[in-house]
């Protein structure tokens, strides 16, 4: 084993935490997943700083939270001035480059405001979350009347025209969509298709394409001799829409479902905001009859691709001895409901929604003792910036990146104070959910605060809390938010002094950090600014002797 040289950062778009064979999926088997974790350590308890795809990606590209970085939902641009983990890779030698998703807006108006040209290479990386990008594919390559949701040029389509697949926009038409009887397009947005084959041929799929532009992106590495470097490898699937192509389509069926984890109980007195969610287009969707047993076998059969691919990869890394100094990640941006809680999608904080995969190799000779193991400390996405910047030999700047390394983890070790809860947060203010609450954009926000044994969210807008208990009730089914019991009013005092505590920390005070803030104490006074001073007795003599001199006779008023 060689000390990791470069850092390779895997995410899959929604993928759920327990849909691993090693999280314990009794009929999905993702062997490759599975030997990374038996390679380095798969941490059971990381919990996404936001469960929506962009607040959730920005929080892991700049090691913030949503409350310091600002893009709270989708389409909400990245301010210009956050520094991003790519920008902290390239102070310390490494490159970072994205193959991918991001899922990130620019700040337009900022740039134009700053006079940074996209076109400069410093405007670019600023438009791509701090990456130099060698291809962007956020795989949402929808049009309606309105016109087209990314109007970006699409990479993926071009490369579908380059193999003579028709039309404007292939991604829909055969990546994402099947044939009906009679030839028409079983479009991948009606869930009713998600049993039919998308008809393309699979090595022409989404994943499939990625895969080799990966492997394209490490040759030119090695090809070029590059330093160090960073890639963000960022899957488009298994996100909806739930179709995929043969043999992946008929892999699973309803035999190989887990139980739902929903209750009737669910619904009697539902906290406003849950309920809201609950009876959105999405929940009614996944709770009608039959809907989750067609989706869901999809969803498994886009993993098991996934998985395949990261086989593809692997191998790849082994042949050509990139295995051996590659730091490896592999994780999600948030989980999926899939009809778990009456939901759809993501978007709350139940567990299938905002816990994600963490899977961590690390080639290095002090990560031996550890391989195989399993972390359950509480861990949350914005840690990974910080690891990687220990990674690539640098200091992590705690005064700006908010998460904490894991490499002491890795590396067999107990850090010193690591946290007692978990924060996640969601800013619905964009969607129906919160018009039908009659909330103000400022009003629709939820908070949550986890341990190891409670979960609590808050929602602004005068609502009460919910509250599970974790170890009595795991599948939180059961919420004590309206509890009259001493003790659950307990732990939800317990967790608001927790919420407030995190809101007051300086999240903004990125200028300055914790060494130079303390070397700044005192010194004004060294430099001619002598407050406090009655008689001069207060001063040592060397700065008495600045301002105590003779004056000059010649300005002196008679």
């Amino acid at each position: 084993m060689k000390k990791a040289r470069n850092i390779l950062f895997i995410m899959f778009d929604q993928l759920r935490f327990d849909y691993l064979s090693c999280a314990g999926h009794p009929h999905l088997q993702t062997p490759h997943m599975d030997k990374l974790a038996s390679q380095g350590v798969r941490f059971s308890r990381c919990y996404v700083q936001s469960p929506i795809c962009g607040a959730s990606r920005m929080c892991f590209y700049t090691g913030r939270y949503v409350h310091s970085h600002g893009a709270a939902w989708n389409n909400f641009p990245l301010k210009v001035g956050e520094q991003t983990l790519a920008d902290h890779l390239r102070a310390v030698g490494m490159n970072s480059w994205l193959v991918g998703k991001t899922h990130m807006k620019a700040d337009e108006e900022g740039m134009q405001r700053l006079g940074i040209s996209e076109d400069s290479i410093i405007g670019a990386r600023v438009s791509e979350c701090g990456f130099d990008v060698f291809v962007r594919d956020d795989g949402l390559w929808t049009h309606g009347p309105d016109g087209w949701y990314d109007p970006k040029p699409s990479p993926y389509n071009n490369y579908l025209k380059e193999k003579q697949y028709p039309g404007d926009n292939p991604w829909h038409d055969y990546a994402n969509s099947g044939v009906e009887d009679n030839m028409d397009i079983a479009s991948g947005w009606m869930m009713k298709h998600a049993g039919k084959p998308a008809n393309i041929k699979e090595e022409d799929s989404e994943t499939p394409w990625l895969t080799r532009e990966a492997i394209r992106f490490i040759d030119q590495m090695s090809e070029n001799n590059a330093p160090p470097w960073h890639c963000h490898l960022s899957y488009i699937k298994p996100h909806w829409p739930y179709i995929v192509p043969q043999p992946y389509h008929s892999m699973y069926g309803e035999d190989d479902l887990i139980p739902v984890v929903r209750a009737d109980s669910e619904k009697i007195d539902a906290h406003p905001v849950y309920d809201a969610f609950l009876n959105n287009a999405i929940g009614k969707a996944v709770s009608k009859e039959g809907v989750r047993e067609t989706i869901t076998p999809a969803y498994m059969g886009l993993i098991k691709q996934c998985d395949d691919q990261l086989g593809v990869l692997f191998d790849h890394l082994e042949k050509t001895g990139r295995m051996d100094d590659t730091l490896i990640v592999v994780t999600s941006d948030h989980g999926d409901y899939l009809g778990d809680h009456w939901l759809g999608e993501k978007d709350l904080f139940h567990e299938p929604s905002v816990k994600v995969p963490l899977i961590i190799y690390d080639p290095s000779a002090e990560a031996d003792s550890t391989r195989g193991t399993v972390c359950d400390e509480l861990v949350e996405s914005i840690d990974l910036a910080a690891t990687f910047i220990s990674c690539a030999g640098g200091d992590v700047p705690d005064h700006v990146v908010e998460g904490k390394s894991l490499l002491p983890f890795l590396h067999g070790d107990t850090p010193e104070q690591w946290r007692d809860y978990a924060i996640s947060e969601y800013d619905y203010s964009a969607t129906p959910m919160a018009v039908k609450l009659g909330l103000e954009p400022y009003q629709a926000r939820l908070f949550m605060v986890a341990d190891k044994q409670w979960k609590f969210m808050h929602a602004d807008g005068g609502f009460r809390p919910m509250l599970f208990d974790l170890t009595n009730d795991p599948n939180e089914l059961n919420d004590l938010g309206a509890s009259d019991k001493p003790k659950h009013k307990a732990i939800i005092e317990l967790m608001y002094e927790r919420l407030g505590a995190w809101a007051r920390r300086p999240s903004q005070r990125t200028t300055r950090s914790e060494n130079a803030i303390r070397g700044m104490r005192g010194k004004s006074r060294n430099k001619g600014i002598m407050v406090g001073v009655v008689d001069g007795t207060e001063l040592d003599k060397e700065l008495l002797a600045v301002i105590q001199r003779k004056a000059d006779a010649r300005f002196i008023d008679d």
